[in-house]
């Protein structure tokens, strides 16, 4: 199971960041191995604050813990082929990083993979730097002989829409159900620099196909909007930002919001810290209502969904109906100039040979 992750406890936060900041697949940076500790130095102090006012660290490790366990109890019933199923998590700015999940999958012997990204959209900045990330692992021999798979991109998949679906239901609910229509719906995702995007990355293709499938879903009941949080550094990003789509909000008269994270599966510092403790609290004291659709983290109907993508991907392989990864997958962005992701797509075309 491949996140980004993030700090369990507050002192790992500069080696949090300091991993995030050297990979430039997520952030190009001009001597980036000079720069990057020094950015993630700089920023620390302020990062450890933010997560010590959420609990002391990000919960995104035990929620993907919780949800594989709960896949996995599903698999060995649904596809019992295949059974018994054992989840790893493999991280790749915090622990437990790549490296580390290789080294104790070649110690248990796992000889049958599937890489399946927790990103429910593609991004080369993303799912494809953890891709990257396990192919150096594989090609360097230390995950052992496995035969890979690969689920890339899921962010239209029935069983996430309806997850998505019953939790905007739900926080909509807090709303009195005369102005319940008239509520906006918020849709937040990460942002990107547009120097990822303008190379061809599908990303807000894929974000924007997710959104307007949950408002499918909901009868396009209510307004809405799709806007971007998370911009680093002072280069230009997608936008427009959360925060100013907040005040912007506020200033149209339209006062009562739903926030909803709709490119993240759990809990962590995106939406415990950013989304309720920065805008919620913002749009408060400008006098709106807020209200957060809750994360997907224990969500039953997500844990079945996962287990559904994962069965019939396991199923299509093992009849000949798909290949080792998607066909999408295969095409690199228009303007890609990484080495690495070219041979990463021709190592996992081969199931990892």
């Amino acid at each position: 199971m491949l996140n980004m992750g993030g700090p369990s406890t507050v002192p790992e936060t500069y080696d949090f960041l300091k991993n995030l900041f050297m990979d430039g697949d997520l952030i190009p940076l001009p001597f980036q191995r000079v720069l990057a500790p020094l950015i993630a130095k700089r920023r620390t102090p302020q990062i450890e604050k933010q997560y010590a006012e959420i609990g002391g660290g990000s919960p995104i490790l035990r929620y993907t813990e919780y949800q594989g366990a709960g896949m996995c109890a599903l698999l060995d019933e649904l596809h019992p082929e295949t059974a018994p199923h054992k989840a790893y998590v493999a991280f790749r700015y915090a622990n437990p990083l790549t490296q580390e999940t290789a080294r104790r999958m070649k110690a248990d012997g796992v000889k049958r993979a599937v890489a399946f990204t927790q990103y429910p959209q593609y991004s080369c900045s993303t799912t494809g730097s953890s891709l990257n990330e396990l192919f150096r692992r594989g090609r360097a021999g230390e995950m052992g002989d496995i035969e890979w798979t690969v689920i890339d991109r899921w962010g239209t998949h029935p069983g996430f829409i309806e997850a998505m679906a019953q939790n905007v239901e739900a926080a909509l609910q807090k709303f009195q159900p005369s102005d319940r229509n008239d509520v906006v719906l918020l849709f937040s995702a990460h942002s990107l620099p547009m120097s990822v995007v303008n190379r061809g990355d599908p990303y807000v293709l894929e974000v924007s196909a997710s959104v307007n499938a949950v408002m499918e879903r909901l009868g396009h009941s209510n307004p809405y909007r799709l806007v971007w949080q998370s911009q680093v550094g002072p280069s230009a990003w997608i936008g427009m930002q959360t925060g100013e789509a907040v005040k912007g909000l506020a200033r149209l008269g339209k006062k009562q919001v739903v926030l909803i994270p709709i490119a993240f599966t759990s809990d962590h510092i995106e939406t415990l810290y950013e989304l309720e403790l920065e805008y919620m609290k913002e749009g408060r004291e400008l006098g709106m209502e807020m209200q957060r659709a809750e994360s997907l983290n224990e969500s039953p109907v997500f844990i079945r969904a996962l287990a559904d993508i994962v069965a019939q991907h396991l199923r299509d392989y093992s009849v000949g109906k798909s290949g080792p990864m998607s066909i999408q997958m295969g095409l690199r962005c228009p303007g890609c100039k990484n080495a690495t992701c070219g041979q990463q797509k021709h190592w996992f075309a081969r199931a990892g040979q």
